[in-house]
């Protein structure tokens, strides 16, 4: 379809991008400084994010640059699974056969965290997603989980990843113990109005494109609607290609993309 007609090789904006061919916003370089330092801290890390913000992608990115000898990834959406499905997940994942008791789980997780740290010079890297939608005895509960030799060693590391309301939760006082033990703290931002068209220009060329397709008009009323979110910026760019298509434009103008953002009721 629009591909063939903008001579694109592959779909610019898809979902599969690889993390290496990611544009570097500020706010991404920003959070990989973030999780460079806490790969050298260890502990535990809150990433924060609106919808559509680079959570998942950001966190594909972290654990591109593990090492499979130093590091063993542990990936949980809490959108999935009851709590005690969360737990056994996270012994599954470090080799263990779940316990059926709580109390036993809870000694059998750190009993493997601390075997492949201290055993096997494995770093356990566990990264929970969705945590907004987690309940706060699990919040306290993970403060209980990781608490190693009174907090005298971090033999892990753990990233609580959310929306936003998460942090207000983390502020109650009821979650402060766990709050107090957090060492790393970012909230992804949009991408700023000028790296807007950098982006798409930047996704297009990934795709295949010599020429600019986007015109100049295009690209601010692009960066107006989207508001700079990257996964809104995706889903309105390529309705304006599939558009443009539609209409033969060989350039996508401001009137394509207002058409565009209509029908995705923006």
């Amino acid at each position: 379809m629009y591909k063939s007609f903008y001579s694109l090789s592959k779909t610019p904006f898809s979902k599969e991008l690889d993390v290496k061919d990611a544009f570097i916003s500020s706010s991404l370089s920003e959070v990989e400084a973030r999780f460079e330092y806490l790969k050298q801290t260890k502990g535990i890390g809150l990433l924060i994010g609106e919808p559509g913000a680079g959570k998942t992608f950001s966190l594909r990115r972290f654990t591109s640059t593990l090492h499979q000898a130093q590091y063993k990834v542990i990936y949980f959406p809490l959108s999935t699974g009851s709590v005690m499905d969360f737990y056994q997940g996270l012994a599954y994942g470090l080799g263990e056969e779940p316990k059926f008791r709580k109390t036993a789980l809870f000694r059998q997780i750190q009993q493997g965290i601390e075997r492949l740290y201290k055993e096997r010079r494995i770093t356990p890297v566990f990264i929970l997603d969705e945590m907004h939608l987690s309940k706060d005895a699990f919040l306290k509960d993970l403060c209980l989980l990781y608490n190693f030799q009174m907090d005298s060693v971090n033999p892990f590391i753990l990233v609580i990843a959310g929306l936003p309301h998460l942090k207000e939760r983390l502020g109650l006082n009821q979650n402060r113990p766990l709050t107090q033990r957090i060492v790393m703290r970012f909230q992804i931002n949009a991408l700023e109005r000028e790296e807007v068209p950098q982006y798409i220009d930047h996704h297009m060329k990934l795709a295949g494109s010599h020429m600019p397709i986007f015109q100049e008009s295009a690209l601010e009323a692009l960066s107006l609607r989207s508001q700079g979110w990257p996964r809104i910026i995706n889903t309105l760019a390529t309705h304006s290609l599939l558009i443009g298509y539609q209409q033969r434009k060989e350039q996508i103008d401001e009137e394509v993309v207002r058409l565009a953002a209509d029908e995705i009721g923006l």
